[in-house]
């Protein structure tokens, strides 16, 4: 059992060589967004198989809030405490917003939509806390739509399932248009684009009501679709990108580099707004991040995020690569061992 008092600090520093726990102490923390952590993992492939097969990560809030996620062996299931009451892992999410990046987030822009879409879907959750269980219903109306055209159901009762299937993928998008607007405000070299049939209905400028009737006519015309759920067009298929305003051209045209520090100032921009909106900070989790910035470029990182009233979790082989962290604690990581807590105040 690993715990970190981390005293209030704003910048949480994990260095230890390759293989120490570093990585491994980010994804516990990540569960505690309610998602399935960083990595996706399987739970089982997560728990301890030398003891019971079970985990669990907790954390004290503000001071005065405990929070927990467990998971036990024969259960396929994760479940979440607020101090001794099981609560939906879906309220995680709003008590603490978290966003992360990790080595896998470096090609964002250019590989799978589905991983884009996720990351900016994690984004929007620390928005709009609803906005998660908005994705879970519309996946299992979804699957149980083409369960029902498989088995030859009445069409009366497609016609419901389409009606909820329309009603939610329009929340769905609506919700990611509004984090959108909002997020743009804050982003100042860059702007984010969405794309997708229903995303592009209402930013065209039809009413909710209207794209909700148009995109249920869709769904009405694809009933000879009998297949996957994932053959039909929606939510579930959208993408988001970015737009480098310096540049005049779309991040995933730019280098490597530059695409960093897209992402950079994407969860630079988001922690602001979880902080103007809330007036709370979010919980930023960084493994891997910083290593490949030059040393101006970290120390304007390092002041940017000051200004955000986030706390950031990093990980890193060597401290120096964070002289310019200030209100930081500095934590080794041996074999998966927590020890030599340092404070650090930064240089300027």
């Amino acid at each position: 059992m690993s715990r970190i008092k981390t005293n209030g600090a704003r910048n949480i520093i994990l260095v230890g060589p390759n293989g120490a726990g570093k990585t491994a102490i980010l994804e516990s923390l990540s569960m505690l967004s309610g998602d399935r952590g960083m990595r996706g993992a399987d739970m089982a492939d997560i728990a301890r198989f030398d003891g019971d097969g079970s985990f669990s990560v907790y954390a004290n809030i503000n001071e005065d809030t405990n929070i927990s996620v467990y998971f036990n062996s024969g259960d396929s299931n994760r479940h979440a405490k607020k101090e001794d009451e099981i609560i939906p892992l879906s309220s995680l999410s709003p008590m603490l917003p978290m966003v992360w990046l990790s080595p896998h987030e470096d090609r964002l822009f250019v590989d799978s939509v589905s991983d884009r879409r996720a990351f900016f879907d994690r984004l929007v959750c620390g928005f709009d806390s609803a906005h998660a269980g908005r994705n879970a219903r519309l996946a299992k109306l979804l699957s149980e739509r083409a369960g029902m055209l498989k088995s030859g159901a009445d069409a009366r009762l497609i016609d419901i399932i389409d009606d909820n299937i329309a009603a939610t993928a329009v929340s769905i998008c609506d919700g990611r248009i509004k984090y959108a607007g909002e997020i743009n405000y804050f982003l100042k070299n860059y702007a984010i684009s969405l794309n997708g049939i229903v995303e592009q209905m209402l930013i065209s400028g039809l009413t909710p009501g209207d794209a909700e009737r148009k995109y249920r006519e869709y769904l009405q015309g694809a009933r000879q679709i009998i297949a996957d759920k994932m053959v039909l067009d929606g939510p579930h298929k959208s993408d988001f990108g970015m737009f480098n305003n310096v540049l005049g051209l779309p991040v995933k045209l730019t280098s490597t580099g530059q695409q960093k520090m897209a992402l950079f100032d994407l969860i630079l921009a988001h922690a602001k707004l979880i902080n103007e909106r809330k007036n709370s900070g979010a919980t930023i989790l960084l493994d891997e991040a910083v290593a490949h910035l030059d040393d101006d470029a970290r120390k304007t990182f390092f002041s940017a995020i000051s200004d955000t009233n986030a706390q950031v979790w990093y990980t890193g082989i060597d401290a120096n690569l964070f002289k310019h962290a200030k209100n930081a604690i500095i934590v080794s990581c041996i074999d998966g061992t927590i020890s030599n807590i340092v404070t650090s105040d930064g240089e300027n």
